[in-house]
């Protein structure tokens, strides 16, 4: 299990976080973004566009909100 935190040390790898700069409504977008290395922009669009198909994506939206913790 060691082995593996400092793998995801070195390779940049924090889980998905909110970061306390560059947010512009809940820092989900800037969290998820590092994650699939493109950008904050990329995911805001992907975003608002889903938002135009039906489902649940307000929920799942909300629910990052909530369960992504801020950066340190």
């Amino acid at each position: 299990m060691a082995a593996l935190q400092s793998t995801r040390t070195r390779l940049g790898h924090r889980g998905l976080v909110r970061p306390r700069h560059g947010r512009l409504i809940a820092g989900v977008a800037a969290g998820i973004a590092p994650r699939f290395h493109t950008s904050p922009t990329f995911v805001r669009v992907l975003i608002l566009l889903s938002l135009l198909l039906p489902g649940p994506q307000i929920l799942a939206y909300l629910a990052l909100w909530v369960l992504m913790p801020n950066e340190r």
